[in-house]
């Protein structure tokens, strides 16, 4: 069974943002095709792809290599994304489906819970699954690429701090949706634009560390191939 390059490339990437490859470490077809258990030419194939989304950069006399963003290029992330947030839960209202509503309203009902209660250890992938769904419910194909895009380089090159009062954040996800399931695309936008301006505030930018790459193995996921 050939194993898509998708799946290497997927892969690859949670790697890259997970620190695994360091910034401006090389990255040879060799190695990675034995870490993942594939052969050279997904690999081949999904280096392409990082190059082209800005992970990995190929270098004269050493080949492909994880990228090395610069602060400003980090900064720029964010300011795009506090554009394309707002534009994507505008669409959200417009074109959400009963269905987006439904997983949007339990999300938000387990956010506030879980705030109230101090359970801060599920707020990140529950706020990561609001904003996931938010932006699929524009039915946007393109800006769901972009902002998944922007996503996992922001995860790369940022920590981010939990909010401060997490009660008043999920409240906000909160109005958000209402707006969303009344058809406002005006109030989603600005709702939208002021939480994104007020979270950018928690992130704070990775200083790369120096170092070898961890050399476990780590064989790609075959689901994707099987489906």
């Amino acid at each position: 069974m050939r194993i898509p390059a998708r799946s290497v490339c997927t892969a690859i990437r949670d790697d890259i943002v997970s620190g695994v490859f360091e910034r401006g470490s090389r990255l040879t077809e060799e190695q990675l095709a034995r870490r993942y258990g594939v052969s050279r030419v997904p690999v081949r194939e999904a280096l392409r792809t990082l190059e082209a989304e800005g992970f990995v950069v190929t270098r004269r006399h050493a080949g492909a290599c994880v990228a090395e963003p610069t602060e400003q290029e980090a900064a720029d992330l964010l300011e795009i994304r506090m554009l394309l947030e707002p534009l994507g839960a505008a669409r959200a209202a417009q074109r959400r489906t009963e269905a987006h509503l439904k997983v949007l309203r339990g999300l938000v009902r387990l956010g506030q819970e879980r705030a109230r209660r101090g359970q801060g250890e599920d707020l990140r992938s529950l706020g990561a699954w609001f904003h996931e769904t938010l932006v699929q419910a524009s039915g946007s194909p393109g800006l769901i690429a972009l902002l998944t895009q922007l996503r996992h380089k922001i995860a790369w090159m940022y920590a981010v701090e939990q909010p401060a009062r997490p009660v008043e954040s999920w409240a906000e996800h909160g109005a958000i949706v209402d707006a969303v399931s009344r058809g406002d695309a005006e109030r989603a936008r600005a709702l939208t634009m002021m939480h994104a301006e007020r979270m950018t505030g928690a992130h704070r930018l990775r200083i790369p560390a120096r170092g070898t790459v961890r050399t476990s193995q780590h064989a790609v996921n075959t689901a994707s191939a099987r489906n």
